[in-house]
């Protein structure tokens, strides 16, 4: 399976490993959907950025 994941809140005044774990997946701004493999990886970065993030099954 497959994860779609979009960014719905801002990362301006996020620390700077947040920033760096979101433009990984693909998020440079507010509205951006990526999809995402189902993987230790990728479940690791979500939960990083989890507060930003909505995440769906693809």
């Amino acid at each position: 399976m497959a994860k779609n994941i979009k960014l719905v809140k801002s990362l301006i005044g996020r620390k700077k490993d947040q920033i760096a774990t979101a433009e990984s997946l693909g998020l440079r701004k507010i509205g951006d959907v990526t999809v995402q493999p189902d993987n230790a990886q990728t479940n690791g970065k979500i939960n990083k950025i989890s507060h930003l993030i909505e995440v769906t099954e693809a």
